[in-house]
Protein backbone atom coordinates (compact mmCIF):
# COMPACT_ATOMS: atom_id res chain seq x y z
CA UNK A 1 0.00 0.00 0.00
CA UNK A 2 1.43 3.31 -0.77
CA UNK A 3 1.54 5.74 1.54
CA UNK A 4 -0.29 8.85 1.35
CA UNK A 5 2.09 12.08 0.48
CA UNK A 6 0.51 15.60 1.35
CA UNK A 7 1.13 18.74 0.02
CA UNK A 8 2.57 20.53 2.20
CA UNK A 9 4.76 17.65 3.15
CA UNK A 10 6.03 18.14 -0.64
CA UNK A 11 6.49 21.68 -0.26
CA UNK A 12 8.36 21.07 2.80
CA UNK A 13 10.52 18.84 0.92
CA UNK A 14 11.27 21.26 -2.00
CA UNK A 15 12.08 24.03 0.91
CA UNK A 16 14.74 21.79 2.15
CA UNK A 17 16.24 21.10 -1.03
CA UNK A 18 16.38 24.82 -1.88
CA UNK A 19 19.73 26.47 -1.79
CA UNK A 20 20.54 28.39 0.72
CA UNK A 21 21.42 31.99 -0.01
CA UNK A 22 25.78 32.38 0.86
CA UNK A 23 26.67 33.81 4.53
CA UNK A 24 27.23 37.32 3.32
CA UNK A 25 23.71 37.36 2.25
CA UNK A 26 22.83 35.66 5.36
CA UNK A 27 24.13 38.55 7.59
CA UNK A 28 23.20 41.53 5.23
CA UNK A 29 19.51 40.21 5.37
CA UNK A 30 19.95 40.44 9.36
CA UNK A 31 21.55 43.50 9.79
CA UNK A 32 19.08 45.33 7.12
CA UNK A 33 16.02 44.29 9.19
CA UNK A 34 17.89 45.53 12.20
CA UNK A 35 17.78 41.66 14.13
CA UNK A 36 19.97 40.37 16.64
CA UNK A 37 21.56 36.86 16.43
CA UNK A 38 19.77 36.18 19.59
CA UNK A 39 16.42 37.34 18.42
CA UNK A 40 17.04 34.82 14.98
CA UNK A 41 18.38 31.91 17.54
CA UNK A 42 15.22 32.25 19.48
CA UNK A 43 13.44 31.94 16.28
CA UNK A 44 14.41 29.65 14.90
CA UNK A 45 15.30 27.00 17.87
CA UNK A 46 18.69 27.32 17.40
CA UNK A 47 21.70 28.55 19.64
CA UNK A 48 23.03 32.24 19.57
CA UNK A 49 26.42 30.79 18.16
CA UNK A 50 24.56 28.18 15.81
CA UNK A 51 23.11 31.37 13.74
CA UNK A 52 27.03 33.05 13.38
CA UNK A 53 28.08 30.38 12.38
CA UNK A 54 25.56 29.69 9.73
CA UNK A 55 26.65 33.63 8.91
CA UNK A 56 30.55 33.20 9.02
CA UNK A 57 30.11 30.13 6.71
CA UNK A 58 31.72 27.78 9.77
CA UNK A 59 28.55 25.80 8.66
CA UNK A 60 25.42 25.45 6.75
CA UNK A 61 22.09 25.46 8.43
CA UNK A 62 20.51 21.86 8.94
CA UNK A 63 17.32 20.60 10.25
CA UNK A 64 15.30 21.36 12.15
CA UNK A 65 16.65 24.96 12.04
CA UNK A 66 17.31 25.01 8.49
CA UNK A 67 13.51 25.13 6.94
CA UNK A 68 12.33 28.09 9.82
CA UNK A 69 16.03 29.80 9.14
CA UNK A 70 14.85 29.51 4.89
CA UNK A 71 11.56 30.90 5.76
CA UNK A 72 12.98 33.45 7.79
CA UNK A 73 15.30 34.65 5.05
CA UNK A 74 12.64 34.36 2.01
CA UNK A 75 10.81 37.14 4.29
CA UNK A 76 13.58 39.65 4.65
CA UNK A 77 14.88 39.07 0.98
CA UNK A 78 11.29 40.15 0.34
CA UNK A 79 11.28 43.15 2.42
CA UNK A 80 15.28 43.95 2.38
CA UNK A 81 15.49 43.46 -1.56
CA UNK A 82 19.71 43.03 -2.45
CA UNK A 83 21.03 46.15 -3.80
CA UNK A 84 21.38 45.99 -7.83
CA UNK A 85 24.60 48.35 -7.65
CA UNK A 86 26.52 48.48 -10.64
CA UNK A 87 29.59 46.50 -10.00
CA UNK A 88 28.78 45.29 -7.06
CA UNK A 89 29.91 41.92 -6.65
CA UNK A 90 27.35 40.41 -3.65
CA UNK A 91 24.18 42.35 -5.16
CA UNK A 92 25.25 40.35 -8.32
CA UNK A 93 25.07 37.04 -6.80
CA UNK A 94 21.76 37.42 -5.23
CA UNK A 95 19.30 39.12 -7.93
CA UNK A 96 17.65 36.52 -9.28
CA UNK A 97 18.03 34.16 -6.02
CA UNK A 98 14.90 31.58 -5.65
CA UNK A 99 14.87 32.29 -2.23
CA UNK A 100 13.91 35.98 -2.63
CA UNK A 101 12.04 38.35 -4.80
CA UNK A 102 13.72 40.34 -7.82
CA UNK A 103 14.34 44.15 -6.75
CA UNK A 104 11.98 46.43 -7.38
CA UNK A 105 11.76 48.96 -9.94
CA UNK A 106 15.01 51.80 -9.86
CA UNK A 107 12.06 54.13 -9.21
CA UNK A 108 11.40 52.62 -6.17
CA UNK A 109 15.27 52.25 -5.01
CA UNK A 110 15.59 56.00 -5.09
CA UNK A 111 16.83 57.00 -1.92
CA UNK A 112 15.21 59.77 -0.37
CA UNK A 113 17.92 62.23 -0.22
CA UNK A 114 19.75 62.81 -3.42
CA UNK A 115 23.16 60.53 -3.10
CA UNK A 116 26.10 62.62 -5.02
CA UNK A 117 28.36 61.15 -6.51
CA UNK A 118 31.69 61.71 -4.45
CA UNK A 119 29.18 59.58 -1.51
CA UNK A 120 28.65 56.31 -4.17
CA UNK A 121 31.03 53.61 -4.11
CA UNK A 122 31.69 53.66 -0.53
CA UNK A 123 31.44 50.46 1.38
CA UNK A 124 30.98 49.62 4.88
CA UNK A 125 33.79 48.96 7.20
CA UNK A 126 33.73 45.13 8.56
CA UNK A 127 35.84 43.05 10.68
CA UNK A 128 38.33 40.44 9.33
CA UNK A 129 35.09 37.94 10.30
CA UNK A 130 33.35 40.01 7.55
CA UNK A 131 30.94 41.62 9.96
CA UNK A 132 30.10 44.75 10.03
CA UNK A 133 31.53 47.12 12.66
CA UNK A 134 29.56 48.87 14.98
CA UNK A 135 30.66 52.67 15.62
CA UNK A 136 29.42 55.62 17.56
CA UNK A 137 25.65 56.48 16.20
CA UNK A 138 25.47 59.42 13.80
CA UNK A 139 23.41 60.52 10.38
CA UNK A 140 24.13 58.43 7.44
CA UNK A 141 25.67 59.97 4.69
CA UNK A 142 23.42 59.21 2.33
CA UNK A 143 19.91 59.22 3.69
CA UNK A 144 20.45 61.18 7.58
CA UNK A 145 18.58 58.43 9.23
CA UNK A 146 20.60 57.58 12.16
CA UNK A 147 23.01 54.18 11.89
CA UNK A 148 25.51 53.01 14.31
CA UNK A 149 27.30 51.41 11.27
CA UNK A 150 30.28 53.40 9.04
CA UNK A 151 32.12 52.86 6.17
CA UNK A 152 35.94 52.36 5.04
CA UNK A 153 36.33 56.03 5.29
CA UNK A 154 34.91 56.16 8.97
CA UNK A 155 32.23 58.02 8.10
CA UNK A 156 27.98 56.76 9.23
CA UNK A 157 26.50 54.66 6.80
CA UNK A 158 23.66 51.92 6.77
CA UNK A 159 25.27 48.64 6.41
CA UNK A 160 25.68 47.37 3.07
CA UNK A 161 24.17 50.86 2.03
CA UNK A 162 20.85 49.69 3.14
CA UNK A 163 19.62 53.23 3.53
CA UNK A 164 15.91 53.49 5.43
CA UNK A 165 13.68 55.34 3.47
CA UNK A 166 12.06 58.58 5.36
CA UNK A 167 9.15 58.23 6.73
CA UNK A 168 7.77 62.02 5.76
CA UNK A 169 8.42 63.51 2.70
CA UNK A 170 11.28 66.46 4.09
CA UNK A 171 10.05 69.85 3.25
CA UNK A 172 11.61 71.21 -0.44
CA UNK A 173 13.63 73.64 2.06
CA UNK A 174 14.92 72.14 4.50
CA UNK A 175 18.44 71.44 3.82
CA UNK A 176 19.95 67.76 3.89
CA UNK A 177 20.65 65.84 7.57
CA UNK A 178 24.52 66.04 6.90
CA UNK A 179 25.74 68.44 4.35
CA UNK A 180 28.56 68.02 2.28
CA UNK A 181 31.94 68.71 3.49
CA UNK A 182 32.12 72.21 1.86
CA UNK A 183 28.65 72.76 0.46
CA UNK A 184 26.91 75.56 2.09
CA UNK A 185 23.20 74.40 4.01
CA UNK A 186 20.97 75.71 1.57
CA UNK A 187 23.40 74.74 -2.05
CA UNK A 188 20.72 73.52 -4.38
CA UNK A 189 20.87 69.80 -5.09
CA UNK A 190 22.30 69.99 -8.20
CA UNK A 191 25.68 71.71 -6.84
CA UNK A 192 26.12 69.34 -4.03
CA UNK A 193 28.36 66.66 -6.32
CA UNK A 194 30.47 69.32 -7.48
CA UNK A 195 31.10 71.17 -3.85
CA UNK A 196 32.48 67.77 -1.76
CA UNK A 197 35.69 67.94 -1.39
CA UNK A 198 37.86 64.79 -2.79
CA UNK A 199 38.95 64.28 0.71
CA UNK A 200 35.80 63.33 2.84
CA UNK A 201 35.26 65.62 6.30
CA UNK A 202 35.33 64.07 9.82
CA UNK A 203 31.74 63.94 11.16
CA UNK A 204 31.41 65.54 14.46
CA UNK A 205 32.39 63.07 17.40
CA UNK A 206 28.55 63.85 18.80
CA UNK A 207 25.70 63.51 16.67
CA UNK A 208 23.90 66.25 15.05
CA UNK A 209 20.88 64.45 15.77
CA UNK A 210 20.16 61.83 18.38
CA UNK A 211 17.25 59.27 18.61
CA UNK A 212 15.07 59.78 21.95
CA UNK A 213 15.86 55.85 22.00
CA UNK A 214 19.43 57.19 22.67
CA UNK A 215 19.02 59.66 25.09
CA UNK A 216 16.91 57.57 26.93
CA UNK A 217 19.45 54.53 27.04
CA UNK A 218 22.01 57.46 28.37
CA UNK A 219 19.90 58.49 30.41
CA UNK A 220 19.77 55.02 32.30
CA UNK A 221 22.78 54.73 32.49
CA UNK A 222 23.78 57.88 33.94
CA UNK A 223 21.11 56.76 36.66
CA UNK A 224 23.15 53.79 37.37
CA UNK A 225 26.31 55.89 37.75
CA UNK A 226 24.65 58.09 40.25
CA UNK A 227 22.56 55.26 41.84
CA UNK A 228 25.86 53.82 42.81
CA UNK A 229 26.87 56.89 44.55
CA UNK A 230 23.88 57.11 46.26
CA UNK A 231 23.94 53.53 47.56
CA UNK A 232 27.92 54.16 48.91
CA UNK A 233 26.75 57.23 50.58
CA UNK A 234 23.91 55.73 52.50
CA UNK A 235 25.57 52.69 53.69
CA UNK A 236 28.89 54.89 54.45
CA UNK A 237 26.46 57.66 56.49
CA UNK A 238 28.00 60.37 55.73
CA UNK A 239 31.54 59.29 56.02
CA UNK A 240 32.97 60.53 52.18
CA UNK A 241 36.38 58.45 53.09
CA UNK A 242 35.14 54.95 53.38
CA UNK A 243 32.09 55.86 50.60
CA UNK A 244 34.98 56.56 47.69
CA UNK A 245 36.75 53.44 48.98
CA UNK A 246 33.79 51.45 48.73
CA UNK A 247 33.02 53.13 45.06
CA UNK A 248 37.10 52.53 44.01
CA UNK A 249 36.58 48.68 45.16
CA UNK A 250 33.16 48.47 43.04
CA UNK A 251 34.56 50.53 40.10
CA UNK A 252 36.14 47.45 38.03
CA UNK A 253 32.98 45.41 37.55
CA UNK A 254 30.57 48.54 37.53
CA UNK A 255 32.09 50.13 34.41
CA UNK A 256 32.29 46.79 32.94
CA UNK A 257 28.24 46.81 33.30
CA UNK A 258 28.67 50.23 31.83
CA UNK A 259 30.24 49.22 28.92
CA UNK A 260 28.24 46.10 28.39
CA UNK A 261 24.93 47.97 28.51
CA UNK A 262 26.74 50.83 26.14
CA UNK A 263 27.06 47.65 23.84
CA UNK A 264 23.56 46.05 24.39
CA UNK A 265 22.54 46.30 20.62
CA UNK A 266 26.28 45.39 19.20
CA UNK A 267 27.62 42.77 17.17
CA UNK A 268 30.90 42.29 17.80
CA UNK A 269 31.84 39.51 20.25
CA UNK A 270 34.73 41.27 22.54
CA UNK A 271 35.11 38.36 25.09
CA UNK A 272 35.45 36.00 22.49
CA UNK A 273 39.34 37.42 21.66
CA UNK A 274 42.00 36.09 19.14
CA UNK A 275 44.55 34.03 20.07
CA UNK A 276 47.94 36.63 20.42
CA UNK A 277 51.07 36.80 19.61
CA UNK A 278 54.12 35.67 22.24
CA UNK A 279 55.04 39.44 21.98
CA UNK A 280 51.87 40.49 23.15
CA UNK A 281 52.26 37.66 26.74
CA UNK A 282 53.60 38.43 30.04
CA UNK A 283 56.43 35.59 30.41
CA UNK A 284 56.11 35.84 34.03
CA UNK A 285 53.25 37.90 36.35
CA UNK A 286 57.01 40.20 37.37
CA UNK A 287 58.12 40.72 33.77
CA UNK A 288 56.32 42.58 31.03
CA UNK A 289 55.45 41.66 27.17
CA UNK A 290 57.43 43.42 24.53
CA UNK A 291 55.49 46.25 23.67
CA UNK A 292 56.90 49.68 23.81
CA UNK A 293 54.21 51.94 25.16
CA UNK A 294 56.56 55.15 24.60
CA UNK A 295 55.68 56.65 28.10
CA UNK A 296 57.14 60.25 27.65
CA UNK A 297 59.82 61.74 30.55
CA UNK A 298 61.46 64.69 29.63
CA UNK A 299 63.10 67.74 30.90
CA UNK A 300 64.38 70.40 28.58
CA UNK A 301 68.46 70.18 29.02
CA UNK A 302 68.31 73.85 27.94
CA UNK A 303 67.03 74.60 31.32
CA UNK A 304 67.72 73.29 35.10
CA UNK A 305 66.11 74.30 38.69
CA UNK A 306 69.58 74.32 39.74
CA UNK A 307 71.17 77.21 37.50
CA UNK A 308 72.66 80.00 39.99
CA UNK A 309 69.96 82.52 38.62
CA UNK A 310 66.67 81.46 38.63
CA UNK A 311 64.69 84.51 36.29
CA UNK A 312 62.39 82.09 33.59
CA UNK A 313 58.65 81.37 34.92
CA UNK A 314 57.32 78.11 33.91
CA UNK A 315 53.86 77.12 34.37
CA UNK A 316 53.47 73.39 35.08
CA UNK A 317 49.63 72.66 33.30
CA UNK A 318 47.36 69.72 34.27
CA UNK A 319 45.79 67.66 31.22
CA UNK A 320 42.80 66.35 32.28
CA UNK A 321 41.06 62.77 32.31
CA UNK A 322 44.01 61.91 29.89
CA UNK A 323 43.37 58.04 29.88
CA UNK A 324 39.10 59.01 29.25
CA UNK A 325 40.35 61.03 25.97
CA UNK A 326 42.62 57.86 25.03
CA UNK A 327 39.91 55.78 24.67
CA UNK A 328 39.12 57.31 21.26
CA UNK A 329 41.96 55.56 19.28
CA UNK A 330 41.97 52.67 16.51
CA UNK A 331 41.22 49.47 18.26
CA UNK A 332 42.12 45.92 16.25
CA UNK A 333 38.74 44.05 15.39
CA UNK A 334 39.28 40.48 14.93
CA UNK A 335 41.82 37.77 14.58
CA UNK A 336 45.56 39.35 14.64
CA UNK A 337 47.46 38.47 10.94
CA UNK A 338 51.49 38.62 10.95
CA UNK A 339 52.53 40.25 7.69
CA UNK A 340 56.16 41.62 7.12
CA UNK A 341 57.51 45.30 5.32
CA UNK A 342 54.66 47.58 5.49
CA UNK A 343 51.93 45.30 4.44
CA UNK A 344 50.11 45.36 8.22
CA UNK A 345 50.19 49.47 7.64
CA UNK A 346 47.21 51.03 6.61
CA UNK A 347 44.32 53.81 7.98
CA UNK A 348 41.24 51.14 8.94
CA UNK A 349 44.21 48.35 10.36
CA UNK A 350 45.40 48.47 14.04
CA UNK A 351 47.63 46.49 16.02
CA UNK A 352 51.68 46.45 16.93
CA UNK A 353 54.25 46.86 14.45
CA UNK A 354 58.29 45.88 14.94
CA UNK A 355 60.09 49.17 13.88
CA UNK A 356 63.51 50.98 13.64
CA UNK A 357 62.93 54.34 14.39
CA UNK A 358 65.02 57.37 12.70
CA UNK A 359 67.15 59.19 15.29
CA UNK A 360 65.52 62.18 17.05
CA UNK A 361 67.69 65.35 16.63
CA UNK A 362 65.49 67.66 18.62
CA UNK A 363 66.88 68.47 22.35
CA UNK A 364 63.54 71.06 22.96
CA UNK A 365 61.17 68.77 22.44
CA UNK A 366 60.05 65.20 23.87
CA UNK A 367 61.20 62.36 21.89
CA UNK A 368 57.76 60.54 20.23
CA UNK A 369 59.47 57.29 21.35
CA UNK A 370 59.49 58.19 24.97
CA UNK A 371 62.37 57.64 27.97
CA UNK A 372 64.32 55.21 25.86
CA UNK A 373 67.78 53.68 26.94
CA UNK A 374 67.89 51.01 24.17
CA UNK A 375 68.83 51.67 20.40
CA UNK A 376 67.71 49.61 17.79
CA UNK A 377 64.35 48.18 16.94
CA UNK A 378 61.37 47.53 19.09
CA UNK A 379 57.34 46.76 19.20
CA UNK A 380 54.87 49.37 19.15
CA UNK A 381 51.60 49.98 18.99
CA UNK A 382 49.41 51.44 16.31
CA UNK A 383 48.89 54.37 18.22
CA UNK A 384 52.20 55.43 18.93
CA UNK A 385 52.96 54.06 14.49
CA UNK A 386 50.78 56.55 13.56
CA UNK A 387 52.28 59.44 15.86
CA UNK A 388 56.00 59.17 14.24
CA UNK A 389 53.97 58.97 10.64
CA UNK A 390 52.29 61.98 11.38
CA UNK A 391 55.29 64.07 13.04
CA UNK A 392 56.89 62.42 10.04
CA UNK A 393 55.13 63.91 7.56
CA UNK A 394 55.88 67.32 5.51
CA UNK A 395 53.54 69.59 8.01
CA UNK A 396 55.53 69.03 11.14
CA UNK A 397 58.78 67.44 9.02
CA UNK A 398 60.67 66.69 13.00
CA UNK A 399 61.69 62.98 11.89
CA UNK A 400 62.23 60.26 9.20
CA UNK A 401 59.46 57.73 8.82
CA UNK A 402 60.38 54.29 10.50
CA UNK A 403 61.28 50.89 8.97
CA UNK A 404 58.71 49.21 9.80
CA UNK A 405 59.74 45.51 9.59
CA UNK A 406 56.98 43.30 10.54
CA UNK A 407 53.28 43.63 12.04
CA UNK A 408 50.25 41.76 13.87
CA UNK A 409 47.77 43.48 13.25
CA UNK A 410 43.77 43.34 12.02
CA UNK A 411 40.49 45.33 10.55
CA UNK A 412 40.37 48.28 12.88
CA UNK A 413 37.57 50.73 14.61
CA UNK A 414 38.09 54.01 16.06
CA UNK A 415 34.54 54.09 17.80
CA UNK A 416 34.26 50.79 19.56
CA UNK A 417 34.48 52.22 23.17
CA UNK A 418 33.33 55.69 22.23
CA UNK A 419 29.84 55.31 23.38
CA UNK A 420 31.61 54.55 27.09
CA UNK A 421 33.43 57.32 26.66
CA UNK A 422 31.22 59.87 25.95
CA UNK A 423 29.02 58.41 28.91
CA UNK A 424 31.87 58.54 31.36
CA UNK A 425 32.80 62.50 29.81
CA UNK A 426 29.12 63.00 30.29
CA UNK A 427 29.12 61.99 33.97
CA UNK A 428 31.97 63.98 35.16
CA UNK A 429 30.79 66.90 33.05
CA UNK A 430 27.68 66.72 35.49
CA UNK A 431 29.70 65.91 38.76
CA UNK A 432 32.11 68.60 38.18
CA UNK A 433 29.22 71.69 37.54
CA UNK A 434 27.22 70.02 40.99
CA UNK A 435 30.60 70.06 42.82
CA UNK A 436 30.20 66.66 43.39
CA UNK A 437 33.87 64.76 44.35
CA UNK A 438 32.89 61.76 45.48
CA UNK A 439 31.03 61.11 41.88
CA UNK A 440 34.26 63.06 39.88
CA UNK A 441 36.79 60.41 41.68
CA UNK A 442 34.21 57.19 41.01
CA UNK A 443 34.33 58.23 37.13
CA UNK A 444 37.83 58.52 37.53
CA UNK A 445 38.11 54.91 38.81
CA UNK A 446 35.98 53.37 36.61
CA UNK A 447 37.56 54.79 33.42
CA UNK A 448 41.31 54.09 34.83
CA UNK A 449 40.91 51.03 36.18
CA UNK A 450 39.15 49.67 32.72
CA UNK A 451 42.23 50.54 30.62
CA UNK A 452 44.77 48.94 33.43
CA UNK A 453 42.53 45.99 33.94
CA UNK A 454 42.25 45.46 30.17
CA UNK A 455 45.11 43.41 29.87
CA UNK A 456 46.14 40.04 31.36
CA UNK A 457 45.06 40.96 35.08
CA UNK A 458 43.24 38.89 37.73
CA UNK A 459 41.25 41.76 38.57
CA UNK A 460 39.16 41.64 35.49
CA UNK A 461 38.13 38.43 33.54
CA UNK A 462 35.95 39.82 31.54
CA UNK A 463 37.96 41.19 29.08
CA UNK A 464 42.03 40.26 28.25
CA UNK A 465 43.10 42.47 25.43
CA UNK A 466 46.58 43.49 26.12
CA UNK A 467 46.72 45.04 22.53
CA UNK A 468 44.02 47.09 22.99
CA UNK A 469 45.57 48.33 27.03
CA UNK A 470 48.60 49.40 25.47
CA UNK A 471 46.90 50.77 22.19
CA UNK A 472 45.01 52.68 25.09
CA UNK A 473 47.93 53.63 26.80
CA UNK A 474 50.35 55.13 23.76
CA UNK A 475 47.33 57.23 22.76
CA UNK A 476 47.37 59.06 25.87
CA UNK A 477 51.32 59.50 25.59
CA UNK A 478 50.73 60.34 21.91
CA UNK A 479 47.99 62.52 22.67
CA UNK A 480 50.64 64.32 25.41
CA UNK A 481 53.30 64.39 22.80
CA UNK A 482 51.08 66.71 20.59
CA UNK A 483 50.25 68.98 22.95
CA UNK A 484 54.32 69.87 23.26
CA UNK A 485 54.75 69.56 19.48
CA UNK A 486 51.64 72.58 19.60
CA UNK A 487 52.73 74.35 22.44
CA UNK A 488 56.37 74.68 20.32
CA UNK A 489 54.94 75.32 17.22
CA UNK A 490 53.08 78.18 18.76
CA UNK A 491 56.37 79.95 20.43
CA UNK A 492 55.82 78.15 23.96
CA UNK A 493 59.20 76.67 25.37
CA UNK A 494 58.20 73.09 26.53
CA UNK A 495 60.06 72.90 29.47
CA UNK A 496 59.08 69.02 30.60
CA UNK A 497 56.71 66.32 29.36
CA UNK A 498 55.80 63.96 32.72
CA UNK A 499 53.52 61.00 32.77
CA UNK A 500 50.27 61.70 31.00
CA UNK A 501 49.04 65.12 32.65
CA UNK A 502 51.67 67.00 33.11
CA UNK A 503 53.03 69.85 30.66
CA UNK A 504 55.42 72.63 31.85
CA UNK A 505 55.61 75.69 29.51
CA UNK A 506 57.02 79.03 29.20
CA UNK A 507 55.39 81.80 27.67
CA UNK A 508 51.83 82.50 27.43
CA UNK A 509 50.44 79.60 27.09
CA UNK A 510 46.46 80.55 27.64
CA UNK A 511 46.96 81.96 23.97
CA UNK A 512 47.42 78.00 22.63
CA UNK A 513 45.47 76.35 25.17
CA UNK A 514 41.86 76.62 26.56
CA UNK A 515 42.11 76.48 30.40
CA UNK A 516 39.23 74.53 32.25
CA UNK A 517 38.46 71.29 33.74
CA UNK A 518 37.06 69.53 30.45
CA UNK A 519 38.31 66.58 28.49
CA UNK A 520 39.83 68.95 26.15
CA UNK A 521 41.04 71.47 28.69
CA UNK A 522 44.08 72.35 30.71
CA UNK A 523 44.68 73.82 34.02
CA UNK A 524 47.38 75.02 36.12
CA UNK A 525 49.13 72.39 38.76
CA UNK A 526 47.77 72.22 42.10
CA UNK A 527 50.06 71.32 45.43
CA UNK A 528 52.53 71.89 47.16
CA UNK A 529 55.51 70.28 45.69
CA UNK A 530 57.79 72.25 44.05
CA UNK A 531 56.85 71.99 40.49
CA UNK A 532 53.34 72.92 41.42
CA UNK A 533 51.61 76.14 39.61
CA UNK A 534 54.67 78.46 38.73
CA UNK A 535 58.39 78.74 39.84
CA UNK A 536 61.56 79.73 38.06
CA UNK A 537 63.90 78.10 35.89
CA UNK A 538 67.53 78.97 35.24
CA UNK A 539 69.05 79.13 31.42
CA UNK A 540 72.19 76.45 31.39
CA UNK A 541 75.00 77.94 29.74
CA UNK A 542 77.80 75.62 28.45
Amino acid sequence: MTEKVSVESLLEEARLAKTMPPPQERLRLREAAGLTRAQVATAVGVARGTVLAWETGKSDPTPPGRLPYLRLLEGLAELHPAPAAPGDPIAALFTDQPYGTAPAPAAAETPAVAVPAALTGLETLRGEDGRAIEGDPGPCIRCGVETTYQSTDGRPLHSGAMCQPATTAPSPAAPPAVPPASAPVAAPPTAAPAAVSPVPARVPTRPQRRSKSAERAEADLMGLIRGAVEQEAERAGGDEDAALKALIGRAIPDVMHLFNETRATARYEYTAYPALPDILHKPSKREPDQIWEARPAYNNPAYSMRAPEKDVKVTALDVNAAYLSALKVWLPIGKLEHTTGSDGVGPKRSGVHLITPAPWTHPHLPDPLGDRDTPGALWITDATLRLLLRISGPKWGLTQAPTVHESWTSGATENFLDALRKLLVAARSEAIEAGDVLTLEYVKAMYSKFVSTMGESVHNREMVRPDWMHNIHAQAFALHCGRAYKADQAGLEVMALKHTDELHVIGDWQRVFTEGRGVSELKVKQGDGKTAGEYLVGKVTR
